[in-house]
């Protein structure tokens, strides 16, 4: 007797979670759990990162965060307008610049602010600067192409209506399609802010105070004098305290956007 397609299915399912089960009982009974415990869930060692982890790690990770993504906002915005432009100066300026910085490493944009600039032109930059530079300047390049995406997708008619009731077409830009730009693209934007939360970590490349310690220079400093990866693990879970509230957020303004249209 043939199994009808439903069934065919559940075997296949049945199958696949009982190999799954097998694999995690190979592994409960292989692995050295004290040791694992030792490693990663260090209860004194993890008693140690607090409350600096929290006051300062956390702290300075939302404030570089904050900067870069102000400073990239405010650019990706111009370097959006100046892609959109009937000038071609201003469009072949806006697409080297996104192509750029699209496509190198934000590895390399910290070194050069970090180390190259002060050397080459003997200038001694705030590291609170160097960071809102360094991830501000990458994520505008991200940012431009997504706000140009918003932009072109305000229907015409509220340009057309807007200069119909006088607006010159600078004002109309300004009060009537950046405004509804900015809340079509409010999803990816956030989507934006957790990737530069992660990038935030390459502060560490600057050469840190103990009070300038972001959460990755944090735990890679315990960890080497702990010997012990729980300082990781904190770490760990503190971006995700910044990033899973961003990320429901971003499904929530998602489910919103779609309701809307």
């Amino acid at each position: 007797m043939s199994m009808t397609r439903r069934q065919r299915t559940r075997l296949v399912r049945s199958a696949q979670y009982a190999v799954l089960g097998v694999v995690l009982v190979v592994i409960a009974q292989a692995a050295d759990w004290g040791e694992i415990r030792r490693a990663f869930f260090d209860v004194e060692v993890a008693k140690a990162q607090f409350p600096d982890i929290i006051t300062t790690a956390l702290v300075n990770t939302v404030i570089y965060t904050l900067l870069g993504f102000g400073f990239g906002l405010a650019l990706g915005l111009l370097l959006a307008l100046m892609r959109l432009s009937q000038v071609p100066p201003y469009r072949w300026l806006a697409i080297v610049y996104i192509e750029f910085f699209r496509g190198i490493p934000a590895l390399l944009v910290f070194i050069a602010l970090g180390f190259g600039v002060p050397l080459a032109f003997q200038v001694a930059l705030n590291q609170y600067v160097t960071v809102m530079l360094a991830l501000g300047l990458v994520g505008a390049a991200y940012m431009a192409e997504t706000i140009r995406a918003g932009i072109q997708a305000v229907p015409k008619g509220q340009t057309e209506a807007a200069r119909s009731l006088g607006m010159s077409q600078g004002r109309a830009m300004v009060s009537i399609v950046i405004p509804q730009a900015l809340r079509i693209v409010l999803p990816p934007l956030t989507n934006e802010l957790i990737l530069l939360t992660k990038d935030s970590s390459l502060v560490y490349l600057l050469g840190l105070s103990l009070s300038q310690y972001e959460l990755a220079k944090f735990g890679r400093d315990a960890l080497n004098q702990n010997r012990s990866l729980t300082p990781i693990l904190i770490a760990g879970l503190c971006y995700l305290v910044i990033t899973l509230p961003l990320g429901h957020l971003v499904r929530r303004l998602e489910a919103r956007t779609a309701r809307a249209r």
